[in-house]
C-alpha cells in the first residue's frame, strides 16, 4: 500500500547544480511547507555510484522528493526501495529533461513517446515501495505535442498507479535546442495544463514553467492543484518567505533575511569544520538580498571571502556590513 500524505501545493523544481542538500537546507530556513526535490540522479548513479554522497540529506530538509532518471523498470524499482529506506517522502520519475546526455541513455523527455514503457516503470516502482511515485513531464516532445498526445500519456501512466503529475507547460525539442533554450524558447501553454486537470479531476496536477512570483502562483492554483517554481526559487529565494502563510495556511510571520542568514551559521560551522569549502554553501545564499540596496555588498563579500579555510565568520561579517548601512534586519 502506498503512503500518500496530502502533498504541498507548492514546490521547488529539481535543478542540476542547484538543488543540492545545502541549497535545500537554506530553503528550509525560509519555508517548512514547500516540497523540495533533489537534483535529478540517474538510476545507474544510485545503484553503482557514491550513494551516500548523492542521496544523503539532513532531516530538516523534509518533505523531500528524490528525482530519478532512468528507463529500466527493475533498476528504478531498486531505486524506489533505496529512497524509502533512506527516508525520502516521494520518488519522482523524470520524463521531461531534454538534454542530449539524457537522450543517449533513452530516458527523460524522449520517454513521453513511450507511455506504456513509462507505465511499466511506474508499476515496478510502486510495487517496490510504499512511497508515492510521481512523474514530471513536458506537454509534448518534438512534433508529438498535441494535447491529445499528452492526455493519452497521462491516461496510460495513471492506469499504472501514478496519481500525481508535474507538467512543465512547454514542449521539449530534442534536436536543435539546448536544455537552457528548452526552458525558455518553446512557448508556454498553461491552458493545456488547466485542461488536463479538468479532464482528469481525480489526479493531482501540478504546473511548472515560467512562474516567478506568488501572485502568478495564486492565479494558477485556481485551475490546478499545485505550482512548481524553478529558477525564480534560486534567483529570488526570499519570495518563499511568505509561502507557508499564503499557500500553506500556516499562521506566523516570515523570518527576516538577517534571521535566515543567522540560522545558517551553525550549519556552516558544522560543515566547514568537516572540511567542506564555504562556497559550497554560500553560493546558494548569494541572492538572499536580491532587490535590496545591500545586495551587491552581500554578494561581493560572500564571493570574495568564501575561500578555502573560511567559515561562518564570513557570513557574520557580511551581516555586520548590512547592519552598518541599516539593512541587517530588512525583511
Amino acid at each position: 500500500m502506498t503512503m500518500n500524505p496530502v502533498p504541498s501545493r507548492i514546490s521547488v523544481a529539481p535543478m542540476m547544480d542547484r538543488t543540492d542538500r545545502h541549497f535545500r537546507y537554506f530553503m528550509r530556513q525560509l519555508t517548512r511547507y514547500t516540497l523540495l526535490y533533489t537534483e535529478m540522479v540517474t538510476s545507474a548513479a544510485i545503484l553503482y555510484g557514491d550513494r551516500d554522497h548523492l542521496l544523503s540529506f539532513s532531516p530538516e530538509e523534509k518533505p523531500l522528493s528524490l528525482q530519478v532518471g532512468g528507463d529500466q523498470p527493475q533498476d528504478l524499482a531498486t531505486c524506489a526501495r533505496i529512497a524509502e529506506d533512506m527516508g525520502y517522502d516521494e520518488i519522482n520519475l523524470n520524463v521531461g529533461c531534454p538534454s542530449s546526455r539524457v537522450q543517449s541513455g533513452n530516458f527523460g523527455a524522449c520517454l513521453m513517446m513511450r507511455p506504456e514503457h513509462v507505465a511499466d516503470c511506474v508499476a515496478a516502482m510502486r510495487q517496490a515501495t510504499r512511497l508515492p511515485v510521481t512523474v514530471k513531464h513536458r506537454i509534448g516532445v518534438d512534433d508529438c505535442d498535441r494535447y491529445q498526445d499528452m492526455a493519452n500519456f497521462v491516461q496510460v501512466v495513471s492506469e499504472a498507479g501514478c496519481q500525481r503529475f508535474t507538467v512543465h507547460a512547454r514542449k521539449a525539442w530534442l534536436q536543435g535546442l539546448s536544455p537552457k533554450e528548452n526552458r525558455t524558447v518553446p512557448p508556454l501553454r498553461y491552458d493545456d495544463v488547466y485542461r488536463l486537470k479538468r479532464d482528469f479531476p481525480d489526479l493531482w496536477i501540478e504546473i511548472n514553467g515560467g512562474i516567478t512570483d506568488l501572485e502568478q502562483t495564486q492565479g494558477h492554483l485556481k485551475a490546478v492543484d499545485a505550482v512548481m517554481i524553478g529558477r525564480a526559487a534560486y534567483d529570488t529565494p526570499y519570495l518563499f518567505a511568505t509561502v507557508d502563510q499564503s499557500v500553506g495556511g500556516i499562521p506566523g510571520l516570515p523570518r527576516s533575511r538577517s534571521d535566515i542568514a543567522a540560522a545558517m551559521l551553525p550549519y556552516i560551522a558544522r560543515w566547514t569544520g568537516q572540511g567542506l569549502k564555504l562556497n559550497s554553501i554560500t553560493r546558494h545564499m548569494l541572492q538572499l538580498y536580491h532587490g535590496q540596496p545591500g545586495s551587491r555588498i552581500w554578494k561581493r563579500h560572500l564571493t570574495e571571502k568564501s575561500r578555502a579555510g573560511a567559515g561562518p565568520e564570513v557570513v557574520e561579517t557580511a551581516l555586520t556590513k548590512l547592519t552598518d548601512i541599516g539593512l541587517g534586519c530588512a525583511v
